[in-house]
Order: C-alpha cells, then structure tokens, then sequence
C-alpha cells in the first residue's frame, strides 16, 4: 500500500514579504536607527529653501503651544509645587505637534543632519543652509505667537500673566546657568530625535515624545525655541527688554548644540561605527528574511515525493489494492 505525499504549498513572495513586515517590527539595531537618521537628514537637506523657511516658521508657532499650555494650566491652578508639576504635564504639546506633523525644529536638526556629515564626510554647506534658513524662522514663528498672546484678547489676563512670569523666570538665570541648562536640554530633545526614528508606530512615537519632553520642562531646562514664546511675550508687554531676550536666547542656542552634538550624534555614531552590534552593514532585517525564506523554500522543495495533481493544502493518499 504506497503512499504518495505532496508538500504544503510554499508563500509566494507576498507572503515573504510579510514575513519580512513581521520582522521589521522587532527591536531595531543601533546601525538600522542611523540608517533611519540619514535618509531622513538627506530629505531634510534636499528641500528648498523656500520649503525650510515656511515649515520653519510653522515649527516656532506650533512650539508656542508648550507655553500656552503650561500658562494655562498655572492660572487655573495657581501656584505652588503641585500645580507647576501638573502644569508641565502640558509643556510636551508643542514637541508632538511640531515631531509628529514633519515641521522643522532646530534642536532636531543638530542630529540628522550632523549625522549625515559624519558619515558622509561632506554635506556640511547644506547642513549650514539648513541651520541659517530654520533658526530665524523658528524666532519668527515663535514672535508671531507671542504676538497673538500679547495683542489680541485670546488669553484672559491671568494666562497672560502666568505666559509673561514663565518668561521673567526663563532670563533670570545667569549665562552659565542656561548654557548648561541648554546642554541638558538639546541632549534630551535630539535623544528624542533618535528614539523616535527608531519607533514603529505614531503612538509609540508620541509616548517617546510626552515623557522625554515632560523631563525638559519639569526641569526647567532651557530650549532655544520652546521658551522663546515665553520670553518674547514678556518683551511686548514691556516687562523685559529686547536685549534681555538675546541675554538669554545665545546662551540657550550655544547649550542646545553642544548637547545635541557632543552628547547625541557623536556618542551614537561612535556606537554604530565602533560598537559592532551584529548587523551586517548595508543588510536590513526584511533581505535577511527574504534570503531565510527563499533558503527554506528551497530545503522543502526536495521532501516532494510526488507528482500527483491536488489542491493547494491537500494530502493526498493513494491506496492500491492488490
């Protein structure tokens, strides 16, 4: 009584695709993220500088949604430790908008591009571009909220208030306080950065996103872009002069680069170039699965032991009587 057998039908490769899919979604390698970080700096710095100035600008006013949350919070609050942690609770608003909707921030550009330049060895004029064209026009979208919470009746006069006071706060501190402030804050902000180029989901980047943010604000770590709205505001009501927002504004941006420069980008690239983690470079996580199908297909492709016509998924027996 022989019996013939035929395989199982093998994926098509649509199916291995999919497998490659459901590999994708494992914990991604530290070479697989700057691989991420690269492409994302080469989009960045191949779009005109009409492109960077007009998301630049959206940046800054976006950002002014950080303070306007946390005033808000304060005047209905009041003030007190309690009231300051839950106010900061909304100090990430600004971040997740700004990340999340693809508009340009200066301290996210002191890693992608930069990366790029390491790696690369070249690019450096472009990442210059990118930083003259995206700074101002962060100020200017950050003055432009200022200006609406200053001259308009938006706000009610305590959140108005409690805008201009984080302000005062904020150009209080003496030069060498908010450049190591700025330190603490541009390594957050561009680890962030790195975090979220690793993440495989909106929610997952927009958690990535809340704590990190939640941590700069608590602390009250300086951000050259997220406070200036804060800052400007108390400038237009007179309660701080122009030269007080440059006091702080310089020391702020110095700290925001050399934290997301020495403390990020070149930590992280000293960890891809020198760390050895395992992944063959060049190789992704859905080509190694392609080629471990393909391998597969190929094995089971010789257990066939017959040529018997059946439907797909079918065993098939044959029993011959004698």
């Amino acid at each position: 009584m022989p019996l013939s057998f035929r395989m199982k039908k093998q994926p098509e490769p649509e199916e291995a695709e999919a497998v490659g899919a459901q590999k994708s979604l494992e914990r991604p390698s530290a070479e697989e993220i700057y691989r991420h970080v690269l492409q994302n700096a080469k989009d960045e710095l191949g779009r005109s500088a009409t492109s960077l100035a007009i998301s630049g600008f959206a940046g800054g006013t976006f950002m002014g949604l950080s303070a306007l949350g946390n005033a808000l919070a304060l005047s209905m609050l009041g003030g007190g430790p309690i009231a300051m942690f839950c106010a900061k609770m909304f100090y990430p608003l600004g971040f997740i908008v700004v990340v999340i909707g693809r508009a340009q921030l200066f301290t996210e550009n002191t890693l992608y591009p930069v990366a790029l330049v390491l790696a690369e060895k070249k690019h450096v004029l472009k990442t210059l571009r990118l930083w003259a064209t995206v700074l101002p026009t962060n100020m200017l979208g950050a003055l432009a909220f200022a200006a609406l919470a200053s001259y308009t009746a938006a706000l009610n006069p305590h959140a108005q208030a409690a805008l201009v006071q984080l302000g005062m706060d904020a150009i209080h501190a003496s030069p060498s306080a908010i450049f190591w402030s700025g330190v603490m804050g541009g390594w957050i902000i561009a680890m962030m950065a790195w975090l979220v180029s690793a993440s495989h989901s909106i929610t997952g980047s927009v958690a990535l996103i809340w704590m990190l943010t939640f941590v700069v604000g608590l602390g009250g770590f300086a951000h050259c872009i997220a406070t200036s709205g804060e800052v400007l505001t108390a400038v237009l009501l007179h309660h701080a002069r122009v030269a007080n927002y440059f006091g702080w504004f310089l020391p702020a941006v110095g700290g925001n680069i050399c934290g997301g420069i020495g403390m990020v980008t070149i930590l992280e690239y000293g960890q891809v170039i020198y760390g050895g983690d395992g992944t063959p470079t060049g190789q992704t996580d859905t080509e190694q699965a392609r080629r471990m199908t393909q391998a597969t297909t190929t094995n089971l492709g010789t257990f066939t032991t017959s040529a018997t016509e059946r439907q797909p998924g079918e065993l098939h027996v044959n029993t011959n009587s004698r």
